[in-house]
């Protein structure tokens, strides 16, 4: 179970790498049906179609095809990506130094062990019983 777990996740976050959401999924259907428009009008292939509408011939037909507009836009991986990052940076210019206090020498101690010299351990108290 655990096995199928991780497969489950390891896929999930490779999709999230290439970007694909459910929309995209879900307009797939659309992508197919737009492509079999461009096979019957245009005679376009495959990679024609996606060089119209998603590589160097994106803008040419564009503005040749605005009739298509509403279409164009419902077809998968049109959206706009977003990603933020924070970027780091470092002032060079100005110098923050803390000034350095010096060490004090530990020369007057204030604990001074005692050894308490008590002989309880020779007391009666504190022996083992002994045998009547």
């Amino acid at each position: 179970m655990s096995k199928l777990f991780s497969i489950t996740l390891s896929l999930l976050l490779l999709f999230q790498s290439f970007n694909l959401d459910m929309i995209d999924v879900a307009q797939l259907d659309d992508f197919l049906i737009h492509a079999q428009f461009h096979k019957q009008k245009y005679g376009d292939n495959l990679f024609v179609f996606i060089s119209k509408h998603y590589g160097e011939l994106k803008t040419q037909h564009d503005l040749e095809h605005r009739e298509e507009q509403k279409d164009h836009e419902e077809l998968p991986f049109n959206h706009q990506t977003c990603s933020h990052f924070s970027a780091a940076f470092v002032l060079s210019g100005a110098d923050f130094t803390i000034p350095k206090t010096p060490q004090l020498a530990d020369t007057l101690s204030n604990f001074f062990y005692q050894e308490s010299y008590c002989h309880m351990e020779n007391s009666d108290i504190f022996q083992p019983p002994k045998v009547a």
